[in-house]
């Protein structure tokens, strides 16, 4: 495992994460043993960054990190969570200081810590960066000591690039893979230069870079690849990126045949994520140990050549681009 600095936080972290929201709820069912073995897998292949939300179960995926930080004294975890999508309904105006603190107090409860490492507003509507008093009440709980460094979870390119201008935020979480490139056009040459540090999510397109996908693939009820495939529930940009299925499934065949022999299709695409020299971590979900040790290999692979990186890149201009480009 390799490892790269977290923007200014003077967290170093593991380039390979590890993202807690399948073991918490919306992927199918992972039961508890399997949801802990996956993450014990995870520290033994080198992570120490750990993603979660307080929403991801009702908070389960927060327990089953907690549970892990006190198993795993020996090794320095990074830990990060994210606030917001409690709010009923989920509006700007929701996003007090008031607010988020009480999320921010249950989350300490959940994850059984004094002070959050990484405390992140959860892909919040776009008004709210337009709110200098949301970021100034953030800086308060920093003051406070209930985080140590805040950051935002955005939905869009823009989003971030507005969020950065807060001198407070520190993190930017964005959706950036083979299918969703415009993070590299416009955003993650302003993150090196504003030393923000850059957590990918998403990385495999909810699974369909992992090539396993078929077009009669079946998703549990509970799983939001079932229902959440046009926007139903939460922003469809986070199922299959936004891609749609078919479309998706026949790009994937195509990114195929540039693979390397050395790797697995997964690791082939969050190898050419981390080819990227702004991003930080990766936090690919995993469901099982078998799952997660397969993604942190990822990390050791050699270094994509500029034919491939090419190659990738006129599949997505000829096949995603067009759906995808300008909405996120």
């Amino acid at each position: 495992m390799k490892y790269r600095q977290l923007g200014s936080t003077g967290y170093e972290v593991s380039e390979i994460g590890f993202g807690a929201w399948a073991i918490g709820a919306d992927w199918g069912n992972v039961d508890d043993t399997t949801a802990m073995a996956a993450l014990n897998a995870a520290v033994d292949a080198g992570v120490t960054f750990i993603d979660t939300a307080d929403v991801y179960g009702d908070g389960r995926s927060e327990r089953f990190v907690a549970q892990l930080v006190k198993e795993r004294p020996d090794v320095d975890l990074v830990v990060a969570t994210k606030a917001g999508r409690r709010l009923d309904p989920h509006a700007a105006d929701g996003y007090t200081g008031a607010n988020i603190e009480a999320f921010i107090d249950r989350s300490l409860v959940n994850l059984e810590t004094d002070s959050l490492d990484l405390l992140q507003l959860h892909c919040p509507p776009t008004d709210v960066y337009y709110r200098p008093e949301m970021f100034a009440a953030l800086d308060d709980m920093k003051a406070k000591g209930k985080v140590k460094h805040y950051g935002v979870s955005v939905e869009r390119v823009e989003e971030a690039v507005k969020a950065i201008e807060y001198p407070g935020v520190e993190t930017v979480q964005i959706i950036f893979n083979m299918f969703r490139q415009r993070p590299a056009e416009r955003f993650l040459d302003l993150a090196v230069a504003g030393n923000i540090g850059v957590i990918v999510r998403v990385p495999l397109a909810s699974g369909l870079l992992t090539g396993k996908m078929r077009a009669d693939t079946e998703f549990a009820a509970s799983d939001h690849r079932n229902y959440n495939r046009h926007g139903e529930a939460f922003d469809v940009g986070e199922t299959f990126a936004g891609v749609d299925y078919p479309t998706g499934l026949a790009a994937v065949d195509e990114i195929e045949t540039l693979r390397p022999a050395d790797s697995t299709m997964a690791q082939f695409a969050l190898k050419w994520i981390l080819m990227h020299d702004g991003v930080s971590t990766a936090i690919p979900g995993a469901k099982n140990p078998d799952q997660t040790v397969a993604n942190a290999a990822a990390s050791g692979l050699s270094p994509l050549d500029a034919q491939t990186m090419e190659g990738v890149a006129d599949i997505y201009r000829r096949s995603i681009q067009p759906q995808v480009h300008a909405r996120w």
